[in-house]
């Protein structure tokens, strides 16, 4: 596969632009006019600049209203061709996009936008020319890439042929398998585009919503996979208008970029049972274990707080300061060695949940993975080399420990060395979920993250109201259930998400879900040990009585113990308390799913987020 990427799609100068797409390991660059138009180097320079970066010009873009335009307009759509040739030429580059008119002058005649690309296509033969046309979704007379193809039959021309769009194509609902009319030497490029299915004009959604392939909600990978069945082995290019990218970092978003195409490439590849040399996405069979990393004096104050959470530590590393805290197969490592990745992730972000240990059948397999997707290793001068746990950059410099599914054991009694312990535990199970908190601007990258290393889905994204803002919520989870976790992000700065943030210097894991059997018996418990939890307002509990038509006794009883409640369509329930923060850093949830419950009790996190907001004005404790 040879990749490109609009520069359109990417923040910066145009020099600033093609050095972040080098560095990011693509073949070829769009040239995107207005980058041009707008830089002091010339053509030629530019070309010089791409030379010496390893790049090539594969495509120029983008020649507006060009087809149908009545008297002296034609003409001088004709001239404007000539001279967008000239600085091809200059650019060394062969392939230019003419995108459908939109211009209330253009005429819709069939006949008349034939004889013009016939004329153009002999023009562009004398220069050595390929013109893709391309089907705007909101073109004035054109607007699917079905007319298009009937225009190119009838013009047959080799020097015109179509360019795809796959967000001008999804966007209208146009089913891929019409692509395979197309005869794939017609093709001259392929532009690719996710966007979140969003109720609005196309236009509007096209120049501010679009996203990498894998980050939105059009079915991009059929797209391909549709393509790669017709024989179409040309670039395949990345054209992303979206506020947000241009906005941030340039050599984020060009880094996304290349791994959602890798990503969307294989599972095309998939998608047509072609075989892939990727290993396929990791199945996660579960969280081993959560890190903490912590201070001597953090990890004191976090004792009583595991304890009381009916955690027990039965183990003591053998060689390091890392303690093991155990609950049915809920295992919390408490790292407090001076030096090393843990020490250096608490000196810069306080005490923090540093890693998540997953479970995966094949880790170099899933390592393999994770390097043609760009993403990074930790140094393999780690401690945990010897254990068999290579480990992954993650949220915020976090890491990701991969774990081979079947042999964890050996981990704990190789090297832990077991420690006495009480067996007074609070009934909690396993791990639900794992939610991180991300910078709005990451939103989009760490969910390409998951979804492109490992084999998870996104759930439906939510806006959540914080008393300082909305919360943008998204659920990524495996197929049975094995692994979930949310995320979230919000451009409010008085967020809960955004002030955790502020407080570690950087995203992160903030709360931890555990499971529990029996809810009432577990808030009990940690009543009896004075956990301090979330306290939960009046008011939400008189409404639970009207809403779902609870008992008042047992609503009474949910409110001594703060605990939340909500009910599906099914009649499948979800119960769930929240501890308060620690260093109002992190927090754990317990929850109870009753049934087949498969959400996160989304209608509660507005009360939830208004009873932590209201703890922010409490000093640091510290």
């Amino acid at each position: 596969m040879r990749t490109s990427i609009a520069t359109v799609s990417v923040s910066g100068t145009l020099e600033q632009k093609l050095t972040a797409i080098a560095a990011a390991g693509y073949d070829s660059v769009e040239i995107f006019e207005t980058d041009l138009l707008s830089c002091a180097a010339s053509p030629r320079q530019i070309a010089g600049q791409l030379d010496d970066l390893g790049l090539t010009c594969a495509l120029y873009q983008p020649f507006r209203d060009f087809e149908g335009m009545p008297g002296d307009l034609r003409q001088r759509a004709f001239d404007r061709a000539e001279r967008k040739f000239d600085v091809m030429g200059e650019l060394g580059t062969d392939r230019i996009l003419f995108c459908s008119n939109c211009s209330p002058q253009s005429l819709g005649e069939q006949e008349r936008i034939v004889d013009d690309f016939r004329a153009l296509g002999e023009r562009a033969a004398a220069r050595g020319v390929l013109v893709g046309y391309e089907a705007l979704a909101w073109g004035r007379h054109v607007y699917d890439h079905r007319q298009v193809w009937e225009i190119v039959k009838a013009v047959d021309h080799p020097s015109i042929g179509i360019l795809l769009d796959s967000f001008h194509s999804l966007s209208r609902d146009i089913p891929n398998e019409t692509l395979a009319e197309i005869d794939p030497n017609k093709i001259v490029f392929v532009q690719l585009a996710d966007a979140p299915l969003l109720s609005m004009d196309l236009l509007f959604w096209s120049r501010h919503f679009r996203c990498m392939p894998g980050q939105g909600d059009l079915p991009v990978a059929g797209f391909v996979a549709e393509l790669l069945k017709l024989g179409y082995d040309g670039p395949l290019s990345l054209e992303i208008f979206n506020d947000r990218f241009r906005a941030g970092s340039t050599a984020l978003v060009a880094q996304d970029g290349l791994r959602s195409l890798v990503a969307v490439h294989d599972q095309a590849e998939r998608l047509i049972g072609r075989r892939s040399p990727l290993p396929p996405p990791a199945q996660i069979g579960g969280v081993e274990f959560i890190e903490f990393a912590a201070s001597d004096e953090e990890a004191r104050r976090l004792e009583p707080l595991f304890t009381g959470l009916g955690f027990a530590k039965i183990g003591q590393h053998r060689s390091k300061q890392v303690d093991r805290w155990r609950q049915g197969t809920i295992n919390l490592v408490v790292n407090r060695e001076q030096r090393g990745f843990a020490h250096s992730y608490e000196v810069v972000h306080g005490a923090s949940i540093c890693a998540l240990g997953l479970t995966v059948q094949n880790p170099d397999a899933t390592l393999r993975r994770a390097r043609a997707l760009g993403i990074q290793r930790y140094d393999e001068g780690t401690p945990r080399k010897s254990a068999g746990m290579p480990a992954l950059r993650g949220v915020g410099g976090s890491l990701i420990y991969l774990l081979r599914e079947g042999a964890t054991d050996r981990i704990w009694t190789d090297e832990f060395r077991p420690l006495p312990s009480n067996d007074d535990d609070a009934g909690l199970d396993k791990i639900d979920h794992v939610a991180a908190s991300v910078d709005i601007d990451e939103f989009l990258s760490w969910q390409l993250y998951w979804t492109a290393l490992f084999d998870v889905a996104k759930q439906v994204e939510l806006e959540i109201p914080d008393p300082a803002g909305l919360v943008q919520s998204r659920a990524i989870e495996g197929s049975d259930g094995a692994f979930r976790m949310t995320m979230n992000a919000s451009g409010g700065r008085g967020t809960l998400s955004s002030r955790f943030i502020g407080n570690v210097f950087g995203a992160g894991f903030q709360h931890i879900a555990f499971t529990t059997t029996d809810i009432f018996a577990t808030a009990r418990k940690l009543a009896e040990k004075d956990v301090a939890m979330l306290a939960i307002p009046g008011n939400y509990y008189e409404d639970l009585i009207a809403r779902f038509g609870l008992d008042p006794d047992l609503v009474a009883e949910m409110a001594a113990h703060n605990i939340l409640f909500d009910r599906d369509d099914a009649g499948h329930e979800y119960w769930q308390i929240y501890t308060r923060a620690f260093d109002k850093r992190f927090f754990f949830e317990i929850i109870e799913r009753r049934g087949a419950y498969a959400g996160y009790g989304a209608a509660n996190a507005p009360i939830r987020l208004g009873a932590q907001s209201r703890y922010r004005a409490e000093p640091d404790p510290r």
